[in-house]
């Protein structure tokens, strides 16, 4: 694949469960000049994850002074925790060339949207929705009214695909993250172009 020296933000969403973090890690890992952007959010860190690594954890009120001082690129607020994306970082990350892979919430994608029209937005989508349910409960890690609560926001979620510039069906995920490599060249190309 053909490295470029300009800089992108490009967002991948989809519903929960749909393998957004597992995508984003080959992408990331496949891309020599990707950047990561470690999100906030208030929810408590999971067995497997690491403050500063994986997420910031921050608690309810140091996140809302991050929104009221405009820190963040955009934030929203998913089955009752706050997540959000600092603003700064990504701006100076894209300045400097290069490509900003961020896995967010559909919400905060079309935030990232209308604040950065040339950011590039992946919508993933599970092959079925029984596939996206046994992936949940295949976590481990919610009881069986947090898993059908995401499986209503899922389906909210996959109804705004639409708004997205490309989606993606995770079936597979070598052939997914190809895909998505694929895309992000040919927005780097477009971009450089313009």
């Amino acid at each position: 694949m053909t490295s470029t020296a300009t800089g992108l933000v490009v967002v991948i969403a989809g519903p929960s469960g749909v393998g957004k973090g597992t995508v984003h890690r080959s992408v990331r890992a496949r891309l020599p000049d990707s950047a990561l952007s470690v999100s906030v959010t208030t929810r408590p860190p999971r067995p497997d994850e690491e403050d500063g690594v994986d997420y910031r954890f921050v608690d309810r009120p140091t996140f809302e002074a991050m929104v009221d001082r405009g820190d963040l690129l955009e934030w929203a607020e998913y089955t009752g925790n706050l997540y959000g994306t600092p603003r700064q970082p990504v701006l100076d990350l894209v300045a400097r060339g290069r490509v900003v892979v961020l896995d967010i919430e559909v919400q905060g994608a079309l935030q990232v949207k209308r604040r950065l029209p040339d950011a590039l937005l992946v919508f993933l989508v599970p092959p079925s929705f029984e596939e996206l349910e046994r992936r949940l409960r295949g976590r481990g890690t919610e009881d069986d009214e947090a898993v059908a609560h995401r499986l209503r926001t899922a389906r909210q979620e996959v109804a705004q695909q639409e708004a997205f510039d490309v989606v993606v069906v995770n079936d597979d995920l070598d052939r997914c993250v190809e895909e998505v490599l694929a895309l992000i060249e040919e927005a780097r190309r477009a971009a450089a172009r313009s």
